[in-house]
């Protein structure tokens, strides 16, 4: 019960952190002049976001990060390398993706980093955790120990973990559309991954990264006071990619690849869905959807945003709770 009651106490504290954070950190965004620009291909009902703060993933960012030094300097928490490389990768791309916010708030239109620069960058990242994850002794191969298969991937596991987390990012990157939709889905994914991190014993310092986990929520849910409809302030690539890029992370450090892909379940179709809209185009010269990603097409069938945005969560919610069940049950 020790780390669950840790668990509540560190979501309430980031919560309230995160919460109050945001309440002195908006309006410095604002003086700023820190607001996103609108594409001209989204629906009309997106121009009343015109304008809106970004760089908000800023908010449940740096409480995280704070948060986590906090506990480990008065030792509620112990350091252990696994530990520090979900951080790395965490900060990481959290800096890409503030790169990228940057330039586009610099430039006064939706062109920051190039689309090499971006991937470039998230690669070069992605190489660093794998050298990291490796040195700290951890095997080659995937373990998925609730069906006791063990998949030795050799020279192949380099791009494997190459591609999960670049996937990963730019899954929750492309995701991050609606108010509230891609920060309510990693409130969910995130929490299966506290819950499943808590039974994953075998692991050196898996009790540190459930905390992390749910100190993340907290915070997440503190961002959602400010981001769910109509959105005072957006995450930005400065939140999307780090979400996204570190759920992966934590799935690798844990050895729950497969349940990765049964959590961020909404995250993968919303990726597929702009994958199926391009081929379909490119070679067939037709469209799967109205519009991609996916919720997009809902918005040009006429949905509201706000019942857009439950349905997903919904379905979130219920692939979280599938992920749990095979990771920890079955």
């Amino acid at each position: 019960m020790l780390i669950l009651t840790k668990a509540v106490l560190c979501l309430m504290f980031s919560f309230i952190f995160s919460v109050l954070f945001g309440l002195f950190f908006i309006p410095v965004l604002k003086k700023l002049n820190a607001r996103q620009k609108v594409s001209i291909f989204l629906a009309k009902k997106h121009k009343k976001k015109d304008g809106v703060p970004t760089m908000g993933g800023l908010i449940f960012i740096i409480p995280t990060v704070l948060s986590i030094l906090f506990l480990l300097l008065t030792h509620k928490i112990e350091y252990s390398s696994h530990l520090m490389i979900v951080l790395f990768v965490f900060v990481s791309y959290a800096f890409l993706g503030f790169l990228d916010d940057y330039l586009i708030i610099k430039r006064h239109n939706n062109v920051g980093l190039t689309e090499f620069q971006k991937l470039f960058g998230q690669i070069v990242i992605a190489l660093i955790f794998f050298w990291l994850y490796i040195k700290s002794g951890n095997n080659p191969g995937i373990d998925i120990h609730t069906l006791n298969i063990k998949i030795d991937l050799g020279i192949f596991y380099p791009f494997f973990i190459l591609f999960l987390l670049v996937a990963s990012s730019n899954a929750v990157n492309i995701t991050d559309g609606l108010d509230g939709l891609a920060g309510g889905l990693s409130v969910l994914a995130y929490l299966a991954f506290a819950l499943i991190s808590c039974g994953t014993s075998w692991l050196v310092g898996y009790q540190d990264i459930a905390i992390f986990c749910f100190i993340l929520v907290g915070s997440l849910l503190g961002f959602l006071v400010f981001n769910t409809s109509p959105a005072r302030v957006i995450m930005g690539d400065t939140g999307s990619l780090s979400l996204g890029a570190t759920l992966a992370a934590i799935a690798i450090v844990t050895s729950h690849e497969l349940t990765f892909i049964v959590i961020a379940g909404v995250f993968i179709i919303e990726t597929l869905s702009c994958i199926l809209q391009m081929v379909a185009g490119r070679y067939f010269g037709k469209k799967v959807f109205l519009m991609a990603p996916l919720h997009h097409h809902f918005e040009k069938l006429g949905w509201e945003e706000r019942d857009i945005v439950k349905m997903f969560w919904v379905v979130g919610a219920i692939l979280s709770m599938a992920g749990i069940v095979f990771a920890v049950w079955i």
